[in-house]
């Protein structure tokens, strides 16, 4: 297991420091919830301005242990009932044969999201997925076969690619695009269910190689809520030439994306780096994570088969996703002992940086919901990030006692 990797976690709700982080704080989540879709409306840009004003004139920093300020929590029954209903939602991080990575653009004009690179995913459908849940059930927030199936029905909806298998023999489920397309068609417009067109085509689902990749619960301030299931499904070896056009995704027509593409995670990371594509924090968080463990193509002299090659990193990867961490600092708490596959992400602002700006994100609790039932996230890794007009931008994922010593170091 590669060393940076050996402490990853979630994003949990740290301290807040002020009414203007919090504000930030629920415009950030709406990058990380319903199914990594939701927009990042406009003032955000203006909301990091104001609040890098104010924390230049506020000169505490969050302590290590426990950062101070003003706690997000619901401890009253008045705080409950105004927090909104959590709606669960699922998404997929796909691997293609050669274990690149499945990102759709959002097309320009998209009220949510605009131009940014996603991976496929939405809402659960009582129609197509069964349900619903009742979102106050602690287990309504775990992995299920409801969220596996609405995952799968998602991604043939906005990518047209079909994580299926044949009924009788199991094989991957190979079709022609003219009866994928019709029957992409047929389900984005509810004139039939999803189980029931798999059916007609002599197919089932293929969620049992679903891999559970974290989860994103949204804040109890926002007035939408989402419960987002991730989740990683690697596309199996091609068997023939005549595979490829069965994997090969396309867009939905411009409905929400004008592009469906696979590339390394490094080359997806280094693109959103240089400012060619954009990437939301939660997406860089998770191509970061993964990038240690995809790393391309064999290396020059390899004498065995590429596809051993290929899914020896996907074993790698599979075997770290639910392992337990193996922390470093010791301060996160029961969180440490959460697998990866397992652990849940709710975003939060620490504070900006003095030097250059940006927004410092933690990675620890999961939500009111979820609180007190040992769901949780990761203490020592931060997300660190630049909103502007465009976007984000100078996203890093970093230690975060690193980058609180850089900050004392700045006092």
């Amino acid at each position: 297991m590669p060393p940076r990797l050996a402490k990853w976690s979630v994003i949990g709700i740290q301290s807040i420091e002020s009414k203007l982080a919090l504000r930030f704080a629920r415009l950030v989540f709406q990058v990380a919830a319903h199914g990594f879709r939701s927009s990042l409306v406009s003032n955000i840009a203006p909301a990091t301005k104001t609040l890098a004003v104010r924390k230049a004139r506020q000169t505490r920093l969050p302590a290590m242990a426990e950062p101070s300020g003003q706690r997000l929590t619901v401890s009253s029954d008045a705080a409950k009932r105004k927090r909104a209903p959590l709606r669960p939602s699922a998404s997929i991080l796909i691997l293609s044969p050669t274990n690149q990575v499945l990102l759709l653009h959002r097309v320009q004009t998209s009220t949510s999201f605009a131009s940014a690179h996603v991976f496929p995913g939405g809402n659960l459908s009582p129609l197509h997925d069964g349900g619903p849940l009742d979102p106050e059930a602690p287990d309504a927030h775990q992995d299920s076969e409801l969220y596996r199936l609405a995952a799968v029905r998602e991604t043939f909806e906005e990518s047209g690619l079909v994580l299926a298998r044949h009924r009788d023999s199991g094989a991957p489920l190979r079709l022609a695009p003219d009866v994928i397309a019709a029957g992409r068609a047929a389900v984005h417009a509810n004139r039939v269910r999803f189980p029931d067109w798999l059916a007609a085509v002599g197919a089932v689902p293929d969620t049992p190689a679903l891999v559970p990749f974290t989860r994103w619960i949204t804040p109890p301030s926002m007035p939408a809520r989402f419960s987002t299931q991730m989740y990683l499904y690697a596309l199996p070896p091609r068997e023939s030439e005549s595979d490829s056009e069965s994997i090969l995704p396309t867009t939905d027509g411009g409905l929400e994306h004008t592009a469906a593409a696979f590339a390394d995670p490094r080359a997806w990371l280094a693109r959103a780096r240089s400012g060619r594509v954009v990437l939301f924090p939660p997406q860089f968080y998770l191509l970061h994570l993964v990038a240690d463990f995809l790393t391309g193509p064999p290396p020059p002299g390899w004498a065995g088969a590429p596809a051993a090659h290929y899914q020896a990193q996907r074993d790698a990867l599979t075997a770290f996703l639910r392992a337990p961490p193996q922390p470093v600092g010791g301060r996160g708490g029961e969180a440490e002992a959460i697998p990866w596959a397992e652990k849940v992400i709710s975003p939060s602002v620490l504070f900006t940086r003095r030097g250059d700006g940006r927004v410092v994100l933690g990675l620890e609790k999961p939500g009111p919901e979820l609180a007190g039932i040992g769901r949780g996230g990761d203490w020592e890794r931060v997300v660190l990030v630049r909103f502007g007009e465009g976007g984000p931008s100078e996203v890093e994922v970093r230690w975060r006692e690193e980058v609180v010593r850089e900050e004392r170091e700045k006092l």
